[in-house]
């Protein structure tokens, strides 16, 4: 069987900085191909999601705003108002011409 290292021990996934590490231009060029790449799948997940996020939220919007108009054009209440407005002044006309 093969020897099994620590985590620590192995060169795979060694922590690197590259400000400190005499590193060269072909692994510094490495890694920033490789950090690219890692940013362009990451983006296309996150845009997907943006996207889906965009549209609940409008569908929310555009659903509140249509169930306003639409709750505000049952609404009779100042229908009967003014339809009790109008005959209190017909009446008031009718008994009083001092103006």
């Amino acid at each position: 069987m093969a020897e099994m290292n620590s985590p620590g021990d192995s060169e795979f996934a060694k922590r690197i900085n590259p400000k400190k590490d005499n590193l060269t231009t072909e692994q510094i060029e490495f890694m920033r191909k490789v950090e690219l790449a890692q940013w362009q799948k990451k983006l296309q997940k996150r845009r997907g999601r943006n996207v889906f996020t965009g549209l609940t939220i409008g569908a929310i919007v555009l659903g509140i705003y249509g169930y306003t108009f639409y709750s505000v054009s049952q609404e009779r209440f100042l229908d009967d108002l003014e339809d009790e407005a109008k005959g209190i002044r017909a009446r008031n006309d009718s008994k009083t011409s001092v103006n």
